[in-house]
This record gives structure tokens, C-alpha cells and sequence, in this order.
């Protein structure tokens, strides 16, 4: 099936869907696609400089590392089949 083919039969499947909507919903719906289309086309001014250091801690890369290896547990049981 060739994608153009399955995005169609995609629209008709929501269609089908959407028709027992009453009108009121329909219009809410539309509203709420038209914002959420309005909104991811927003720019971010966050850069990436912001996102470095998001960690904070006290403790050295080597001492959380051990902290992780040290909380493992490595209790699993296996069953016998019967």
C-alpha cells in the first residue's frame, strides 16, 4: 500500500469517526486542530548553551556512577515450566 493510500485511508477512518459528532464539537475540534497548527510552528528561543549543566550535584560523575552500579538489583527469579 503506497503511503499517499494509507494517509487517505487514514483521513476517511477519522471522518468515519468524526460524523456522529454533533455541529458544536465539530467546531470545537476544528478550533483545537487550527491552535495546536498555529502553535508548533513557533519558534524556540531556547538555545542550547540553556540545556548544558541541567544536572546539578554534588557528587563527582565517578561517585554517581558508582551510585547507580551499587542500586542494580539483580534478583530475578525464574520459574521452572511444569
Amino acid at each position: 500500500m503506497k503511503s499517499t493510500d494509507l494517509k487517505f485511508s487514514l483521513v476517511e477512518s477519522y471522518l468515519g469517526l468524526l460524523n456522529s459528532l454533533s455541529p458544536e464539537r465539530k467546531l470545537e475540534l476544528i478550533s483545537r486542530l487550527s491552535d495546536s497548527i498555529k502553535g508548533s510552528k513557533k519558534p524556540s528561543n531556547k538555545s542550547i548553551e540553556e540545556l548544558y549543566g541541567a544536572f546539578v550535584s554534588n557528587q563527582s560523575a565517578d561517585e554517581i556512577i558508582a551510585d547507580i552500579k551499587r542500586s542494580r538489583r539483580f534478583d530475578r527469579k525464574i520459574k521452572d515450566l511444569e
